[in-house]
């Protein structure tokens, strides 16, 4: 046979050589990770939980999901194990990069839109007056006649019910 016949099978063989080898190393760091953890360091389940580790056993984890609730997970579970400011950040809030020195924000914009007492400014939504006087005699004369076939139907002895057909 020909080397240039067998360098395709060689080539591919070496490809997946490479990837497997990846792979098995990034296995064998999450199974380190998993080994390293100490009770009291925060957690990451691959579910998206954050927990705080309570106890270490062989195949377990018993973990705090919240104050006074414990929960056994498979240590295979643990997706992350997060270092005490990145837990704290991400479950409690606390990113000291955006505390600020003392700046209020208003609950309204009233203070934001400079002086409080000026006029408001009427805005014109391209409605004029005819239109609008027009839409409101419609709408009376739609009551009044809506009024009239209700007393039509009581002077004729109908009840709310009743229907004109036979």
């Amino acid at each position: 046979m020909d080397l240039i016949t067998l360098l395709p099978f060689i080539v591919l063989i070496g490809a997946m050589f490479l990837m497997t080898r990846s792979a098995k190393k990034k296995q064998a760091a999450a199974a380190q990770m998993r080994n390293d953890m100490q009770p009291g360091t925060g957690v990451r389940t691959i579910g998206g939980m954050y927990a705080t580790v309570k106890e270490v056993h062989d195949d377990t984890v018993l973990l705090e999901v919240a104050p006074g609730v414990h929960a056994v997970y498979a240590k295979n579970a643990i997706g992350a194990v997060l270092d005490d400011a990145e837990y704290n950040r991400i479950v409690h809030g606390d990113d000291p990069e955006l505390d600020t020195d003392g700046t209020v924000v208003p609950d309204d914009a009233s203070s934001l839109t400079g002086d409080a007492d000026a006029e408001v400014a009427k805005i014109d939504l391209g409605k004029d007056g005819a239109a609008d006087d027009a839409e409101t005699e419609d709408a009376t004369a739609k009551d009044v006649k809506e009024t009239e076939d209700v007393k039509d139907a009581k002077a004729e002895g109908k009840t709310d019910g009743d229907a004109d057909s036979k």
